[in-house]
């Protein structure tokens, strides 16, 4: 299939040839939601934990005789119904990482990008860099396309880029090489060179 090439503000539109097997593929709802549950859940920290009674410190001795006394019994101090005391149901430090294939990681990355092709949501140009590291050069570059939302993907991006990206909240610039699920379908459109398009296509095929 052919990906048009968007040259702004600079020319007539060109086209790019890329592999039907990558970016028109079917999209695999199922397969995409596994694996965006998948990454969120192994980004989780599971370092949560509280102390149950048998983890707090003293309440080895019975805090008072069994009778006689008029109040309930008790064998510790450190009970959960005591100030004090332990947690009933104390949480532990847990691992949420889910195992994902890496032939279903690249199944997903191509029913994704393929949606993005079908929605007009990625956006091919060129090349993608800014001769200043100023956020004013990167919206006016950014206007050409249409664009206000935006992951921009490049190869190795310049630092320009990134400095001009810092103070955009809707702007986030990555390497082709970091591209994931969960960047691919959370911002608006996907603005990505032509030379990333080829390394992903490569990636993936």
């Amino acid at each position: 299939m052919d990906l048009n090439v968007q040259a702004g503000s600079a020319g007539n539109p060109e086209t790019l040839q890329v592999a039907d097997a990558v970016f028109a593929v079917e999209l695999n709802e199922a397969l995409v939601h596994q694996v965006i549950t998948a990454y969120m859940a192994t980004a989780r920290s599971g370092t949560k934990a509280q102390k149950s009674r048998a983890a707090v410190s003293g309440g080895g001795a019975k805090p008072f005789r069994q009778k006689g006394m008029g109040r309930a019994r008790a064998g510790t101090s450190r009970s959960p119904i005591w100030r004090s005391g332990g947690v009933t149901f104390a949480a532990s430090p847990t691992n949420y990482v889910q195992k994902v294939n890496r032939k279903m990681y690249r199944g997903a990355l191509r029913s994704i990008l393929s949606e993005l092709v079908r929605q007009e949501r990625l956006i091919v140009v060129p090349e993608i860099a800014v001769d200043v590291p100023r956020t004013k050069a990167l919206t006016t570059k950014l206007k050409e396309y249409g664009v206000s939302e935006a992951l921009i993907v490049g190869v190795q991006p310049d630092e320009n880029l990134y400095l001009a990206a810092r103070n955009l909240k809707d702007i986030y610039v990555c390497d082709v090489n970091q591209v994931d699920p969960m960047s691919l379908i959370g911002f608006e459109k996907v603005l990505i060179s032509t030379a990333a398009v080829k390394q992903l296509e490569e990636r993936l095929s």
